[in-house]
């Protein structure tokens, strides 16, 4: 999700802003869904899109860019140790 609208983004336990994080994901220094999947954010991602009427090559992206964030990108690594 693209971050450059202050209002869209998550906030740290104090409240600041966290530029990393959108408020969907990210709230009061946690994430929202902690034990959510990449595969289940993917389907998930995909049925909000749908039902905003976002056509298939945005949603396709917006999906294919999940895996790069650094949410996901953590938990590969982790799987690794």
């Amino acid at each position: 999700m693209p971050l450059a609208d202050e209002s869209l983004l998550g906030t740290e336990k104090d409240g600041t802003k966290n530029h990393e994080y959108c408020k969907y994901c990210y709230q009061k220094g946690a994430f929202v869904n902690p034990g959510i999947s990449l595969d289940q954010m993917t389907s998930f991602i995909q049925q909000k899109m749908k039902e905003m009427n976002i056509d298939a090559p945005t949603t396709d992206k917006a999906v294919n860019m999940l895996p790069y964030l650094k949410r996901w990108k953590q938990i590969a690594l982790t799987a690794y140790e």
